[in-house]
Parts: C-alpha cells; sequence; structure tokens
C-alpha cells in the first residue's frame, strides 16, 4: 500500500495539472440531466439552431438513461425520479431526433404512467411545462405578484426569502400572472402524460396551502392604492429586481435555472426573442457549459471560486509555499473576486460594509459565509500584505452572524416558519436559509485556526451554544449543503475543537462515537442522498472517497493517538485514490432535498489531501 505522502503527492501532482491558466480550478459542477434537458427547450422553444449542442445534450441525456426507461437523480435512488424522466422525455422528443415510438421513450413514457404522470411533477418542472405550452398555469396564482410590495414589518413579504427563493419567485411570479406559453412549430406534445385531466387545480394541494394564499392576499389588500395601479407596480419592481441583478457574463444571479425563468418572464413582458438582454442570458448559460466524459453538461452554474479556494488552501496545508506560482496564481484569481458591491445580503445586515466572496466564476453580488472563510483560509498566509482585503472579509462573515448564534449561507436572519407553510414545494429549502451545523462548524474552525479566536469570545461563544443545543440526539448533526449528516458532523466536530471545546466534551464525545459506529467493513464511509429526504442517517452501503475522508478528518482532529478507526480509514483512503466507479460520481453536496444533488468533481482530491495532510502532520507518519 502506499503511504500518507505518496498519496498527497500523488493528488498535489493532479492539482497541479488541473489548474486553469486563469489560476483557478474549474472542475465541473454537475447537478444530474434538469439543466441538460431544459436547454434543448430552450434553444428549441427560442429558435435557436445551435444543433451540435443539442445533439450532444440530447445524447448525453440517453447515456444517462437507466434500463428501465427512467432517470435517476442518484445512483440509489430506486426504480427512478419521475420529474427527471419527465423532462429527459420532453427534451429528447423536442429536440426533434428522436420520436415517441424510439424505444428508449417508448419505456420512459411507461415509466411516467406509472408513477403518476405530469400531475405529479415537481412545481419547477410544471412551470417549465406550462411556459411551453403543456400544462395549464393554475387559475389563481398560488404567489400574487404584489406581494414584491408588501412591506418589511409584514410577517411574510418579498425578503422574507431566501435569495434563491427570490430568484425563481420573482420570474415565476410574473410568469403565473401573465399565464405566458410559448410554443413554436415543433413542439410536441406531452398530453398523453396527463392521467386525470380534471384535476381541480393540481398546483396547490391541501387546505392549509390555501390559507395562507389567502393570508397573503389580505396584505395585498391592505396595500394602499388602487388595484391596477398596485398591479402595474408589482410588475415593475419584479422586473427591475430582475434587471439589476444580471450579472456581466449575462445571466441572472449566475444561476442556471432563474436565467432560464428570466428569460420567459421577459418575453411575456414584450421583449423580443432578439432583445440583447435575452441573447445575452442565453449565451451567458451557454458560456457555463463544460464536458463530461467527452459529453456536454449544462452547468447549474460555475464553481470556480469554491474550488480554487479549497484547493488553494488544502495544497498549502500540504507544504505548498505561497511563493509557489500554483499558489500564487490560485491567490490572485481569488483576490480579484472579492465583492465590492452591495447584495440583497444587506437588507437584514444594513451595518456592514461588503467583503464577501461568491461562489461562481462571474460573481459580484451574491457572496456567502462558506466562499469567504474559504476564501480566507487560502489567502491567511498573504495576509500581511493584503490586510483591507482579509479585513474586510473577516468583518463582514462576523456581521452575517444570525440572532440564534450560528451562520446561514447567502443572509441574515432569513429563517421565517411561518414562509414553511407557503404553497411552494419544498419551500423549506427553496425559501429559507437558516442556520446550519456545516455553516456554523467550518466558520468556528476558521475563526479558530486562522484568527486564534477561543470560545471565550462572545460571538464564538453563542454559535458554540447553538451547535450544541442542535445536535442529534445519535450524536450527529445535519449538513445542509453536503451529504450530510457526515458533512455536518465533520464541520460541527472540527469547528468546536477548534475554538479549544475540548475532546472530552461530551458533545465531541457522542459525534466521534457517532461516527465509529457508521465506518463500514472495508474502513471507509459512505451516506445516501436518502438522508436529507428522510431526514436521518442512511448509510450508502458503499465508500466513497469524500465522505471517508470528513470522517476521517474528524476523528484525526478528535484523538491525540491513532485509533483502529482512523487506521483502517486512512487504509481504504490510499488505496482508493484512483479508483473510477460510481462511487466516485455519486453527490456529495445537495441544494434542495429529494430534488437537487451535486457531484463536485473536485472533491475527491480536496478532502482526501487535507485529511491525509492532518494525519500526517499530526501523528507523524
Amino acid at each position: 500500500m502506499i503511504t500518507a505522502s505518496k498519496g498527497i503527492d500523488w493528488i498535489v501532482g493532479k492539482l497541479k495539472n488541473d489548474q486553469s491558466p486563469d489560476g483557478s480550478w474549474n472542475y465541473p459542477f454537475e447537478t444530474g440531466i434538469s439543466t441538460d434537458a431544459y436547454m434543448i427547450i430552450l434553444l428549441r422553444t427560442l429558435e435557436l439552431h445551435d444543433e451540435e449542442l443539442i445533439q450532444g445534450l440530447a445524447e448525453r441525456l440517453l447515456s444517462r438513461q437507466e434500463k428501465n426507461g427512467a432517470w435517476k437523480i442518484f445512483y440509489d435512488e430506486g426504480e427512478g425520479n419521475l420529474t427527471a424522466t419527465i423532462e429527459a422525455y420532453y427534451a429528447l422528443l423536442y429536440s426533434g431526433y428522436y420520436q415517441k415510438n424510439d424505444r428508449r421513450l417508448r419505456a420512459a413514457k411507461i415509466f411516467i404512467l406509472a408513477n403518476g404522470g405530469l400531475e405529479e411533477a415537481s412545481m419547477y418542472t410544471k412551470v417549465m411545462l406550462a411556459i411551453t405550452g403543456q400544462y395549464n398555469w393554475p387559475k389563481f396564482s398560488p404567489m400574487p405578484v404584489e406581494i414584491i410590495l408588501l412591506p418589511l414589518s409584514f410577517p411574510v413579504n418579498f425578503y422574507s426569502f431566501s435569495v434563491f427563493g427570490r430568484a425563481n419567485l420573482t420570474p415565476i411570479m410574473i410568469l403565473a400572472d401573465k399565464k405566458f406559453t410559448l410554443t413554436t412549430a415543433k413542439s410536441p406534445n406531452l398530453s398523453e402524460l396527463q392521467i386525470d385531466r380534471n384535476t381541480p387545480d393540481p398546483w396547490i394541494r391541501t387546505s392549509e396551502m390555501r390559507s395562507l394564499f389567502s393570508f397573503l392576499e389580505d396584505g395585498v389588500k391592505n396595500l394602499l392604492g388602487l388595484p391596477g395601479d398596485l398591479h402595474r407596480l408589482a410588475i415593475e419592481r419584479a422586473k427591475k429586481y430582475m434587471l439589476d441583478r444580471i450579472e456581466t457574463d449575462g445571466t441572472f444571479y449566475s444561476y442556471y435555472s432563474c436565467t432560464f425563468l428570466m428569460i420567459f418572464a421577459l418575453l411575456s413582458l414584450g421583449y423580443k426573442k432578439t432583445d440583447p438582454i435575452i441573447i445575452n442570458a442565453v449565451n451567458g448559460i451557454k458560456s457555463m457549459k463544460c464536458e463530461i466524459k467527452g459529453l456536454p453538461h449544462m452547468q447549474y452554474t460555475t464553481a470556480n471560486v469554491w474550488n480554487t479556494s479549497l484547493i488553494g488552501y488544502a495544497l498549502q496545508g500540504a507544504g505548498i509555499v505561497p511563493e509557489d506560482p500554483m499558489i500564487v496564481r490560485a491567490n490572485q484569481y481569488l483576490l480579484e473576486r472579492q465583492h465590492h458591491k452591495f447584495g440583497d445580503w444587506v437588507i437584514h445586515n444594513p451595518n456592514s460594509l461588503p467583503g464577501g466572496w461568491g461562489f461562481s466564476h462571474v460573481n459580484h453580488i451574491l457572496p456567502d459565509v462558506d466562499d469567504t472563510t474559504a476564501s480566507l483560509r487560502s489567502i491567511s498566509r498573504i495576509a500581511s500584505t493584503h490586510l483591507n482585503t482579509w479585513d474586510r472579509g473577516i468583518n463582514w462573515i462576523f456581521s452575517m452572524q444570525n440572532d440564534d448564534g450560528g451562520w446561514a449561507a447567502f443572509e441574515k436572519n432569513v429563517n421565517s416558519k411561518i414562509v414553511e407553510f407557503l404553497p411552494v414545494e419544498k419551500g423549506k429549502y427553496m425559501l429559507l436559509d437558516p442556520t446550519c451545523a456545516d455553516l456554523t462548524g467550518r466558520t468556528l474552525e476558521f475563526f479558530g485556526n486562522f484568527t486564534n479566536l477561543s470560545r471565550n469570545h462572545e460571538d464564538v461563544k453563542k454559535a458554540v451554544k447553538w451547535l450544541i443545543k442542535n445536535q442529534e440526539k445519535n450524536g450527529s448533526w445535519y449538513g445542509r449543503w453536503g451529504i450530510c449528516y457526515l458533512y455536518g458532523t465533520w464541520a460541527a466536530i472540527t469547528g468546536l475543537l477548534s475554538v479549544g471545546v475540548p475532546a472530552a466534551e461530551p458533545a465531541v464525545v457522542k459525534a466521534v462515537n457517532w461516527l465509529k459506529s457508521t465506518q463500514n467493513d472495508d474502513g471507509g464511509w459512505g451516506e445516501s442522498c436518502h438522508s436529507d429526504n428522510q431526514e436521518t442517517y442512511v448509510p450508502l452501503r458503499a465508500s466513497t472517497l469524500t465522505h471517508t475522508a470528513w470522517a476521517l478528518d474528524a476523528l484525526i482532529a478528535a484523538t491525540d493517538q491513532p485509533t483502529k478507526e482512523i487506521d483502517r480509514g486512512i487504509s481504504y483512503l490510499l488505496a482508493s485514490l484512483e479508483k473510477e466507479d460510481w462511487t466516485i460520481d455519486y453527490p456529495k453536496g445537495q441544494g434542495m432535498a429529494g430534488a437537487f444533488y451535486i457531484h463536485y468533481h473536485s472533491y475527491r482530491y480536496v478532502f482526501p489531501l487535507i485529511a491525509l495532510t492532518h494525519y500526517q502532520k499530526k501523528f507523524g507518519y
């Protein structure tokens, strides 16, 4: 078996070879097949004939189809995912290169009908289907556009939602209000996929949702002004919200989904298909195309800043000096991407100046806490020559601490429980940005290891209290942005220990015991994407490099001597560094439970490198 040193050298060599000329690492941000399907549908609906791209995306869709005709969003999902299968089926038909009598499409149709048809698709997919003439808009909009006019003092208002929620809901509210539909001569007919066309209103299903809809309507009625004037004002404000947040590459917040929706929302407001804003938006999402296994994939966004900050930190931890050209280029890339503009975060945090970092390559107004601490880790060794950059970043992180003591991703105190009950599918994930263990733990780890703050600091003390209070009964923590309990537990343990919480603290002991209990027979760890949807730990029944690295890093931090669990985990990691199987492609990140999962291509290198480096430094192997 190779040694830890040789494993570290192998990863460092791989990362050095993969760095881009601009200093970043542009490993793919892979999110299944939805964006590929939507790109075909978008290009066909706008009658933009990029046949090479359409054919390539269609080929990728077919390459991911299961033998039973369905598509999955993760390996152990079961028979398949209805929403993904509908999207792929529709896109393949609309591409024009496949017909309904194709055996692969016939198999997909059988799966769709057997699992409820279009009526059981996700809300977002129904919006796309309604836009393109395949599904009826609801008679009454689940979210009246006038909500954008409600004052901040109203229990539910536009800024009660997370920035991700606002970005997607804004164009949806316009489209639903206009009942906008755009078809072409090549539009397929999916009517045979509807099982019950007499459902009164399949968009809003429960009495609780209807009562909350009435609650919002009451708030809107209390606005001062004539209904017609208020409605026009709301539409204009919604349009302005989108246009003001278009990035330099033409995308809306650099996200695929809200850019896709914005294009159609602007068309519904009278913009022409040839308008420069529409063309730039299409080109912006095209520019996020990457290649995976020889086929094109439309990334939901790019992950250059996230990849580069994590890799820059990991490489320096492994002994690569800040003066190394690889690190110089990486840190210069990060320094150029610190934010100087105010974003929506200022609504709930009005007393701070900009200073954070965003996630994607083109990102000037959407910073997040995790990318900010990650970027600061990477530039920490040159902080003395960039004190203004360093101080602005630190101050912004402190200013983003929630009132409950922890940290969320994008905004401060956006966690209204009322919002959870709004008539938006998976609203808890789409509309809220709550304090979470992964963000809070990683922020504590940054403060403890890079600013020497201890648990005696008032802000640190509040965060430690939040983590301990929100530990699961079995000793784990739920990780909001990763899969899932292994991710959250790793972040919490390393965060607590870094600020001086002793390893003998009951919460840490309990967490360590939980990690040991979840180790697989082969020495590794693996967790299923089912964990987040079921809100309990679900083992993957196989080990992955990334999960193993997270668990190992936490155990290494919590002990003074290598344990048998650590030794077995290191053996698994070193023996598996170069393996290529489904566990490498298995998602390790999440955006929305049960719907949106992320395969970070950088993680197989980053986290094993961090774990092996910490193992070597602490135990001398």
